[in-house]
């Protein structure tokens, strides 16, 4: 294993454990890695960024982090999918497509939820400490998924407004 995908964190070696486990325990296994998950449901980056925009005049967000959010109704989509084809075990990534930083993430999660009072401050890192160290680059590549399952993955951004469409019909319904 090339010393780069080695896990940073405590996190990370966890779920690589865990992994290995479960390929180990049953060689037909499908993995599945995701990162950057939301959806209307439970907490999340998206709804946490809209509540904290609706109540605060000004955020500080990292700009020094790049990855690809995740819709939930689009994982579980690609994996119906998988299952749907049959599965060809091994390690698979997804994400939607597109990368972005949390900064300009928190920016688009604002503007396609409405709010324009909340100044959104760029970050780096290191002035916002977190317990978890975090990769700077965390994009998945997809290409084996696509490959293997023919799938074509929708932008982050249609999910993005997928969600955020849920969630306004939710609180006005």
């Amino acid at each position: 294993i090339r010393e780069s995908i080695w896990p940073v964190s405590g996190n990370g070696k966890t779920k690589a454990d865990g992994e290995t486990a479960v390929m180990s325990a049953c060689r037909n296994s499908v993995v599945l890695r995701t990162a950057w998950l939301y959806s209307p449901f439970g907490k999340n980056f998206v709804k946490t960024m809209l509540k904290l925009g609706r109540e605060r005049k000004e955020l500080s967000v990292v700009f020094d982090q790049i990855g690809s959010p995740t819709y939930a109704c689009d994982l579980a989509v690609v994996i119906y999918t998988i299952l749907e084809k049959g599965l060809v075990p091994g390690i698979y990534h997804f994400s939607n497509e597109g990368v972005i930083s949390w900064y300009d993430f928190t920016k688009a999660i604002h503007r396609i939820g409405g709010i324009t009072d909340c100044n959104v401050k760029p970050v780096r890192s290191s002035e916002y400490p977190t317990p978890a160290s975090r990769p700077a680059y965390s994009v998945l590549d997809k290409t084996l998924l696509k490959k293997t399952y023919g799938i074509e993955i929708p932008y982050w951004e249609d999910g993005l407004i997928h969600c955020i469409h849920e969630l306004t019909n939710e609180t006005a319904g």
